[in-house]
């Protein structure tokens, strides 16, 4: 594993995490998650507050409640509060292979579950009860949710009226729902135009928007980024990144002016905009990651 690239102390990690704000990035393993707090581009300290096998992990935002951290596992859903201390607690005993934001704030989460039933899940106010679940539908081999897309072996579905539409392609292996739909697929990277539009014909096996224009894709190996201002997203808007680790990146994520990607070595990389920093977190079988916004 490469070392890391910033050598700065924890101390002064904390005081610039006192001073710029912190977003903590929960990253799904084959052995539990992982907390990574950040400041900006700075890489603080880094925990482990989870201890039990991870498929999938997506942050809920909530209004004048703590944000929910949920993580789908072979065992079924674990959620936690946001916060320093967070306790995850068992919702159900449903194996589940993908989770996401049902989209908005307080909307729920969808969950994937492995036999293919999608559900969407609503919490109680002020905790980690859940209030609802309600079934959506079935598909195949699902694979990733986010917003109101669905990634599965036969295509990209969405959320709608309670039930799921299915809108094209093949072979889904990542959606982002946040903004402009985009979908990573064994044929390649796309987004929704006047039907889906190609960006790139490679292996596409993962993508993340911010929702604001920003938008990270895992591209037959490589990880690009779509560096366009003008709402233009065909293939001449988007750019190879340069990290500072020649290492496969395998999970995308975005916070409030950063940048994550995070590699099969156990590698989270940060870009606030001024270019990637990294540190090595020492995980292995890293299958997602989220980001939380804590002050």
């Amino acid at each position: 594993m490469a070392p890391a690239e910033d050598d700065i102390s924890i101390d002064e990690k904390r005081v610039y995490a006192g001073s710029a704000g912190r977003t903590d990035a929960y990253v799904a393993t084959g052995t539990g998650i992982v907390r990574v707090s950040l400041s900006a581009d700075k890489i603080g300290a880094f925990d482990m507050v989870a201890r039990d096998a991870a498929r999938d992990v997506a942050v809920l935002p909530r209004d004048e409640r703590p944000d929910l951290v949920a993580a789908a596992t072979p065992d079924g859903l674990t959620v936690a509060a946001v916060g320093d201390d967070p306790a995850f607690e068992s919702i159900d005993d449903d194996p589940a292979v993908a989770v996401g934001p049902a989209g908005g704030r307080d909307g729920g989460i969808l969950v994937a579950r492995e036999d293919g039933a999608i559900e969407r899940v609503e919490f109680a106010a002020g905790g980690t009860t859940v209030a609802s679940t309600a079934g959506i539908g079935t598909v195949g081999d699902p694979r990733a949710v986010d917003g109101a897309l669905l990634a599965a072996a036969d295509g990209v579905y969405r959320v709608s009226g309670g039930g799921l539409d299915d809108v094209g392609l093949d072979d889904a292996r990542d959606v982002a729902g946040a903004g402009m739909p985009l979908a990573a697929t064994g044929a390649g990277l796309y987004w929704l135009g006047n039907g889906w539009m190609s960006v790139r014909e490679s292996a596409a096996d993962g993508v993340a928007a911010d929702g604001d224009g920003h938008a990270m894709a895992i591209v037959d190996g490589d990880l690009v980024v779509h560096a366009d201002e003008a709402g233009e997203w065909d293939d001449e808007t988007w750019e190879l990144a340069e990290l500072p680790v020649d290492e496969r990146v395998v999970a995308l994520g975005y916070g409030p002016g950063i940048s994550v990607a995070v590699t099969d070595a156990g590698t989270l990389c940060v870009d606030a905009g001024d270019g990637w920093r990294h540190q090595v977190v020492g995980v292995r079988e890293v299958a997602g990651v989220a980001l939380a916004v804590v002050e």
